[in-house]
């Protein structure tokens, strides 16, 4: 295996900006009203100019309602983290923050604790009225990779502002585990929404009453707890004796090589936490957890969702790295009654006890503007859609391991 390290800091020379010729834009025509772009329009963004890459963006990087992002060759270690500010360009600031820059096209460790920035292969020109948002993909929060989108003039990370045109950044900190990377590889994904796209707690009780957002099992609906969103709380009874509820990352683990898919055992990179009579469990301030939604969510084709990933009135925690939902996770085509949520949680300054069946994190739905030509599911190649706990796609799949 090749591997390098990142190199000696040395100075980084100034220089503007680096952009692709701007190709003619193609007409663009899609439905009307506000709300998140679905497949076929995302589709029809690319063709039309708006999303531009040096390598040609490929079909399987277009999800339901979003775009993963693709790691470029061009790499830095940084001091700190930053937002560029309003009169900046993200260059101008890498010339002051910058240690050592990194070359991507081979394996590169990047070593926990650190601070990296990448430049992405796709570069937008969006519409004067599209403004685009930001999460890391699930299998990044799950190895508790914390990734943030950047842009030249941004004031908010993961946000792009309506109508830019300009390169993006990848803002990228291992935090349990020290990872293996390259070019290529999505840590990302974005969304494309025009106007406001939320819904109100009013129209996600009529929907839950027209198509059932939860579910207890496979045949029987839930209460949806309904403010502010749909309320998710905190599984940690299992259904069966001595049931894994939370997996807790350790300290001492080996490099995760993001390339794997089922190839490193759990055991060497996660504590198990057994359901256990007192179904509490504290969080140590620093460990990195991985939990289950006690309920069975849905979201159906024509929306999608996401996990605010902190909410003070319900604990000192951070919840939920990787945020966002596909339309027809939990649903398929009618046929899927729930999934339930896994939750990337980190304590924050204090010890905090939870208890099962305590409201940790909630779900916003917003309405996507058609029903995308492809919906979250297996065909697609999507991974977690009837899971139960589980753990990132490089960590091997023990169907024995929930009872041992």
């Amino acid at each position: 295996m090749d591997v390098r390290l990142p190199g000696l800091a040395r100075d980084v020379p100034s220089e503007e900006p680096r952009v692709l010729p701007l190709q003619e834009l193609k007409a663009l025509v899609v439905p009307a009203g506000n709300g998140v772009l679905p497949s076929q329009e995302i589709r029809a963004f690319v063709d039309g100019g708006h999303v531009q890459a040096p390598n040609r963006v490929e079909d399987h990087q277009i999800q339901p309602a979003s775009l993963d992002l693709r790691l470029g060759t061009e790499a830095y270690r940084l001091q700190a983290s930053f937002l560029p500010g309003a009169k900046s360009t993200v260059q101008a600031k890498l010339d002051h923050l910058s240690m050592a820059r990194i070359d991507l096209s081979r394996p590169t460790v990047f070593e926990k604790g650190c601070v990296y920035l990448v430049r992405l292969v796709e570069q937008l020109r969006l519409p004067a009225d599209f403004w685009a948002k930001a999460n890391p993909k699930s299998t990044t929060g799950r190895l508790d990779v914390f990734t943030r989108l950047i842009t030249d003039y941004g004031t908010e990370f993961e946000r792009v502002e309506k109508g830019y045109v300009g390169p993006l950044y990848a803002e990228v900190v291992p935090r349990t585990f020290s990872i293996l990377v390259r070019d290529g590889l999505s840590l990302s994904q974005l969304r494309f929404i025009r106007g406001r796209s939320s819904s109100s707690d009013a129209h996600l009780e009529r929907l839950h009453k027209e198509e059932g957002l939860v579910y207890v099992d496979d045949s029987e609906p839930g209460e949806a707890v309904i403010r502010d969103g749909l309320k998710l709380s905190v599984n940690l009874r299992g259904e069966r004796q001595a049931e894994i509820v939370a997996y807790r990352g350790r300290r001492d683990a080996p490099l995760v090589d993001l390339r794997k898919r089922g190839h490193y055992e759990p055991r060497q990179f996660w504590d198990f936490i057994r359901s256990c009579p007192g179904e509490r469990l504290i969080l140590n301030p620093g460990d990195f957890y991985i939990l289950g939604s006690c309920q069975r969510v849905r979201v159906p084709p024509k929306y999608a969702a996401e996990m605010v990933p902190f909410d003070p009135s319900v604990g000192e925690f951070r919840t939920h790295y990787a945020g966002f939902f596909d339309p027809g996770f939990g649903y398929g085509d009618k046929d899927i009654t729930g999934t339930r949520a896994v939750m990337e949680v980190r304590a924050h300054d204090v010890p905090f006890a939870i208890e099962h069946g305590q409201m940790v994190g909630r779900l916003v739905y917003s309405h996507v503007l058609d029903i995308p030509d492809r919906i979250y599911g297996a065909a697609i190649g999507s991974a977690y859609q009837r899971q139960t706990l589980a753990l990132s796609k490089q960590f091997r799949r023990d169907p024995s391991a929930a009872s041992e």
